[in-house]
């Protein structure tokens, strides 16, 4: 059943010192430049976007034709909006917002001239895509550097980004005899005030870990230099025999599976008859630079499933990883497959990708260039900082997170009711440089985990010798792991397959407890034997049902486990509860 190495509690390697994998070099001096430039470009490699531009410039000036129909598209754009000036028949008749695009849903951006300058910055973003997509020859990463850069340029100048030209913040002026800007300038004094103190980016209110949220009722089990383990404490009398083990992303705190009680995906588990464990990552610094995403796997999974298997003894353990710790699963998984290890009852991955050849936009920024400049940048540091990692998600959705947060708090004045989830969204946490290195290059620039190139322990492993269960979540619109991206499991692993597309994006697609608000998702099963359905064909043949996933993933466990038992006891027999801090400790703490 478990593996006898898993029952050693591993240790980070005493060769990893920073002198065996980072030699003083003649390069240093460039590296430390690179760096200095990183938060003068937002952390995009200036040569990568030079190159981008070169490409793109190079074969459009070398098609006439393509030029051609690229003006003639303007001018019909700009012949549209003349005589949508000149006869106004209807808002919109020269071009529409796009689906998801929130900035003009108001109202008012109907009337005149707003709604015209609406329309006029529209036909200007279609006609930069036009420009920059379909010239042939162009790479297809250029031109989707040169497609969004050019974007995110543009939607600076959005009317919507403007007290003059937004008709929202003008009727809000009058509305509110300008008291709109008094508070505005007030929100914005706040946010500079924790700017500069390295605050967060937002107070979190009545929202605190261990008081309100991060509550249910636990111990930590176990700890090493990586990780605290949390056991969950029983909420009903009998439970099923196989343990639950959870690994969330170390990009993230831990507790966003664990926010206010009705919230909160462990105390839904529990309350369903589930035994939980929780993995919380210690938050790294400077010094633990040269940790390893090997060192992940051991000090994180293998010493989690030792520790689960001291507790419940003889018990298959049901494995569930979010984002990147769904990453690390699979690697775990597909190693202890390779080695006839079958602790695992059956494998949830949540918004987690194995094959990172459609990883969205996050892979305009993954090319040999831009990693080069990235482990410059946090070759100085020893880590990747929370501002680095924020900037980066925030550019990816600026429309939401940036531009229309600027104009609600410092235009209008207002504030977003604080919730759970923006508090714990504000509680970043770091990755060390050696580890993200080594995700970048292993998994996003290189793609070894799909491609049965990834070594663990000096062997290569591969996710078709994976049989356990699979239960794979993707959502609608997740901008980190996209659905696409994750399905691509069925290519991947030669198990059973249960894919849940859910709505919602990353985060609140995940977080979706019963009860809270209209929700659905579709949900399909395809068997270890079945032929590969892709994801156009999914779409057409998944069942659409009404509710939360979480109801349809408790029935999927339960029918995968065992007769319900007694309890097993708390950090297992012979543990001193006074030896190590209650949930949801001391780990979670760190910034």
């Amino acid at each position: 059943m478990v593996n006898p190495a898993a029952s050693r509690s591993p240790s980070i390697r005493p060769q990893d010192d920073p002198a065996s994998i980072e030699p003083v070099g003649p390069d240093d001096s460039d590296r430390a430049l690179h760096a200095m430039l990183a938060p003068l470009t937002g952390g995009l490699s200036p040569t990568a976007l030079t190159l981008a531009y070169a490409d793109w410039m190079a074969h459009l000036i070398s098609a006439p034709a393509r030029s051609l129909d690229i003006a003639q598209e303007a001018l019909r754009g700009a012949a549209q909006l003349a005589e949508a000036a000149v006869h106004p028949a209807s808002a919109w008749s020269a071009i529409a917002p796009q689906r998801g695009d929130r900035r003009f849903d108001a109202q008012d951006w109907s009337l005149q001239p707003f709604n015209l300058l609406a329309q006029g910055f529209l036909l200007t973003q279609q006609c930069w895509h036009d420009a920059t997509t379909g010239v042939r020859g162009v790479s297809r990463q250029n031109e989707k550097i040169v497609e969004f850069s050019g974007r995110q340029l543009l939607d600076i100048f959005a009317p919507s980004n403007f007290a003059l030209t937004n008709p929202e913040v003008i009727r809000k002026t009058v509305t509110t005899g300008g008291a709109n800007f008094v508070q505005g300038i007030r929100n914005w004094w706040s946010d500079y005030q924790q700017a500069l103190t390295k605050g967060k980016a937002r107070p979190s209110g009545d929202f605190v870990v261990g008081k309100t949220v991060a509550v249910t009722p636990g111990k930590v089990v176990f700890r090493n230099e990586l990780i605290e383990l949390i056991q969950y404490a029983p909420a009903t009398g009998q439970v099923y025999p196989e343990p639950i083990l959870i690994v969330p992303a170390w990009i993230m705190k831990y507790y966003i599976l664990d926010l206010s009680p009705h919230n909160s995906m462990v105390k839904f588990l529990t309350e369903n008859g589930f035994t939980v464990f929780m993995i919380s990552w210690r938050n790294p610094v400077a010094k633990d630079r040269n940790i390893s995403l090997e060192d992940y796997r051991t000090l994180g999974i293998q010493a989690a499933l030792a520790s689960v298997a001291r507790i419940v003894p003889g018990s298959r353990v049901h494995a569930v990883g979010y984002c990147l710790g769904g990453t690390l699963l699979s690697i775990a998984a597909a190693a202890m497959s390779r080695d006839g290890d079958d602790s695992l009852r059956s494998i949830t991955l949540l918004a987690a990708q194995t094959d990172f050849t459609e990883a969205g936009e996050l892979t305009l920024f993954i090319n040999e260039s831009q990693v080069a400049f990235l482990e410059d940048m946090m070759w100085k540091r020893g880590v990747l900082d929370t501002t680095q990692m924020a900037g980066a998600f925030q550019i990816l959705r600026s429309n939401d997170l940036i531009w229309s947060r600027i104009v609600r708090d410092y235009l209008m004045g207002e504030r977003a009711a604080p919730s759970d989830l923006m508090a714990w969204n504000a509680d970043a946490t770091r990755m060390p440089y050696r580890m993200h290195s080594e995700y970048l290059r292993k998994l996003f620039l290189n793609d070894d985990l799909a491609e049965g190139h990834y070594l663990v322990d000096g062997k290569p492993i591969a996710l078709s010798d994976i049989h356990t269960p699979l239960f794979v979540v993707g959502t609608e619109r997740d901008h980190v792991a996209p659905w696409r991206s994750t399905h691509k499991i069925h290519l991947l692993a030669d198990a059973e397959i249960t894919y849940v597309l859910t709505g919602g994006g990353h985060n609140a697609g995940i977080v979706a407890p019963p009860g809270e608000r209209a929700r659905g998702f579709q949900v399909l099963t395809k068997r270890a034997d079945g032929p590969y359905i892709g994801p156009d064909d999914w779409l057409k043949r998944a069942a659409h049902a009404e509710g939360s996933w979480w109801s349809e993933w408790v029935g999927w466990l339960a029918a995968r486990s065992g007769e319900q038992r007694d309890p097993p006891p708390m950090g297992g027999p012979g543990t001193n509860p006074d030896e190590l801090p209650d949930a949801p400790g001391s780990y979670v703490l760190q910034s």
